[in-house]
C-alpha cells in the first residue's frame, strides 16, 4: 500500500513539472497548451484526493474505527467549554470549543470529537466536560462507558441535556447502533 501512495505521488510531481514545462512554450501553442495544462490540473486534483482516501483508509482501518461524538441540545443549564476523552486511562483528545463551535450544536450540530484505532476486546471510555453550570458556577463532570469493541467501526456518541426535573444538565455516554 506504501508503494501506491509513493507511486501516486511520484505520478503527482510528474504532472506538476509536465504542467510548468508546458506553460513556458512559445505562445502560439498556448491555447492548445491551456487545455493540456487544465486537463494536467484536474487530474493532479484527482490523484490527490484518491491519495487522501488511500492514506485515511491506512490510518484508520473499518475493522479497529473508533469514532466519538458530541452532541448537546437546550443548554439553559450548562454551557459548554471544554471536552476531555480517555480511553482505556489514557488521554487521547482535550478540546477547547469556541462560541460559534457552541452555538452549532445548540442547533442540531454534532462535533466529531475523536478519530482513532482499538483492537477487539474490552475497553473504558472517560469523557470530562467542563463548562458553566446552574447559576454562572464553573461545572466539570465526568462520565463512563465500558463496552467491547467488535471487528467493525464503533459509534460513540457524548451527549448533553438539560434534565429539567433537577434543573441541571445531564452527560450521556451511548453507543450507536
Amino acid at each position: 500500500m506504501k508503494a501506491v501512495i509513493r507511486n501516486l505521488t511520484l505520478l503527482a510531481g510528474l504532472g506538476i513539472s509536465f504542467v510548468l514545462s508546458a506553460a513556458s512554450t512559445g505562445a502560439g501553442q498556448a491555447e492548445g497548451l491551456d487545455d493540456q495544462v487544465q486537463n494536467l490540473k484536474n487530474e493532479v486534483l484527482e490523484l490527490n484526493r484518491e491519495l487522501f482516501l488511500l492514506e485515511e483508509e491506512l490510518l484508520f482501518p473499518a475493522n479497529t474505527q473508533v469514532s466519538v461524538f458530541v452532541s448537546m441540545d437546550i443548554g439553559e443549564y450548562f454551557s459548554l467549554d471544554s471536552v476531555q476523552i480517555k480511553l482505556d486511562g489514557k488521554e487521547v483528545s482535550n478540546y477547547l470549543y469556541t462560541e460559534r463551535e457552541v452555538a452549532a450544536m445548540y442547533r442540531g450540530g454534532v462535533h466529531r470529537l475523536f478519530l482513532g484505532n482499538l483492537k477487539t476486546g474490552s475497553h473504558q471510555l472517560v469523557a470530562i466536560f467542563t463548562g458553566t453550570g446552574p447559576h454562572g458556577r464553573d461545572y466539570r463532570r465526568g462520565a463512563t462507558l465500558d463496552f467491547e469493541k467488535n471487528i467493525g467501526t464503533k459509534f460513540v456518541e457524548l451527549q448533553i441535556s438539560d434534565r429539567q426535573i433537577k434543573q441541571q444538565p445531564e452527560f450521556l455516554v451511548r453507543e450507536w447502533e
